[in-house]
């Protein structure tokens, strides 16, 4: 059995706002048992507000119940090869809303890649290229057709940290992002959300750590 712990600050000039998500697995041979709860769920007194349960087989699949929504999630997971290449495939089913999503990544090579996103019965897709350099700077354009635009994601591994640069077309948004990882301090992930559209304005910021702890 496995736990995680995660906490999460955000600041805007509107709000201010923390919450904490945990996490328990347990390993049943190839398959995992989820249980995650966020701080809603012992507001006040126990309940089911914040609750959702898993079962997943990683690669395959995942089953995922939403208790305060009483809303079903299936995702099924698959890869095949195409002209030697490999494609990498998932389907994902909301029950509430009776949404689905198609998603596919086309692996050229150890530094390329090709993505599509689509929700069937809409016009709503994504594209998305990414390129590794030398193993340490990503660099992905997306297109998204619902909003006919173009976002841009810039990434690079610097001792070990993963510093990340993000910008939105559609709404002039700049993202910034710092995350590490260690055994120590477990990950610890700090961000900023630039509004470019709007007048000098304090930044969305956002800090986020988790912590893994086996039981």
């Amino acid at each position: 059995m496995n736990a995680a712990v995660k906490g999460k600050y955000e600041y805007d000039s509107d709000k201010m706002a923390t919450s904490a998500i945990s996490t328990i697995a347990i390993p049943a041979g190839d398959l995992k048992l989820k249980a995650s709860m966020s701080d809603a769920t012992f507001t006040k007194s126990p309940s089911f507000s914040g609750l959702s349960l898993s079962l997943e087989k990683p690669g395959s699949f995942i089953f995922h119940y939403d208790v305060p929504n009483q809303d079903f999630r299936f995702q099924f997971m698959n890869s095949i090869r195409v002209l030697e290449k490999q494609l990498n495939l998932t389907y994902i089913h909301n029950r509430a809303d009776n949404r689905t999503v198609l998603d596919g990544t086309l692996v050229l090579d150890s530094c390329n890649k090709v993505s599509a996103n689509h929700m069937m019965g809409s016009d709503n897709g994504k594209f998305k290229y990414t390129y590794v350099h030398q193993g340490h700077t990503t660099f992905e354009p997306s297109y998204d057709l619902s909003k006919n635009s173009w976002d841009f994601a810039l990434s690079r591994r610097v001792y070990g940290d993963l510093l990340k640069a993000s910008y939105q077309t559609s709404n002039h948004k700049l993202g910034l992002e710092w995350s590490k990882n260690s055994k120590r301090i477990g990950c610890l992930k700090i961000s900023a959300l630039f509004n470019l559209a709007e007048e000098v304005k304090m930044p969305k910021l956002m800090a986020e750590t988790t912590w893994n702890i086996d039981l």
